[in-house]
């Protein structure tokens, strides 16, 4: 079934009955065809999208794999944390820089000296602190370095050039006597 306009083109000459007839079969296969033909512009914008979304897909899977290894790492510090800590058995405050703020632990006279030599660190734990001995806190270290709050051998292994100077001034100093009992 031919539609007037092309009825008209017929009998004004300017189209021919077999090229007419082409046209309708094609148009008639289009509308009763089972499944959209693909052209290859479309093919390959499939192909497109497909790719991006693949990539995307793999980022957000190495997000979410990154953020279950740093909840991994946190409960491996908090267990060694927990397993390793050291009873709050003391007295005397222990006063300590921790992100700018002075903060307090108490502790007895034997973990004072060893908190100086650096056999003992003070780790976060939770809202508060913890006394942990050097082992276990080499092992926070190891996961998570901003879980120690005061470490004394750290900052002494930094202090290399400053030692030279440091030698001239305690050959100075050591004629002075320091009182055993003086608390800072």
């Amino acid at each position: 079934m031919r539609n007037p306009l092309q009825d008209q083109l017929l009998k004004a000459g300017l189209a021919k009955k077999g090229k007419l007839a082409q046209v309708v079969r094609e148009q008639t296969k289009q509308r009763h065809a089972k499944g959209v033909q693909a052209t290859d512009a479309d093919k390959v914008d499939t192909a497109q999208l497909h790719a991006e979304r693949v990539e995307r897909d793999r980022q957000i899977a190495a997000e979410r794999n990154a953020q279950a290894r740093q909840r991994e790492l946190q409960a491996q510090v908090r267990q060694i944390i927990d397993m390793h800590k050291l009873p709050d058995t003391g007295e005397i405050p222990y006063a300590f820089d921790d992100a700018g703020r002075i903060k307090r632990i108490h502790v007895d006279a034997a973990q004072r000296t060893l908190l100086t030599k650096g056999a003992l660190v003070v780790a976060r734990h939770g809202d508060g602190y913890v006394l942990l001995p050097r082992a276990a806190a080499d092992k926070v270290l190891e996961r998570d370095p901003a879980g120690i709050a005061l470490d004394h051998r750290s900052r002494n292994a930094g202090e290399t050039t400053s030692q030279v100077d440091s030698n001239d001034d305690d050959a100075f100093y050591a004629r002075f006597k320091v009182p055993d009992d003086l608390v800072w």
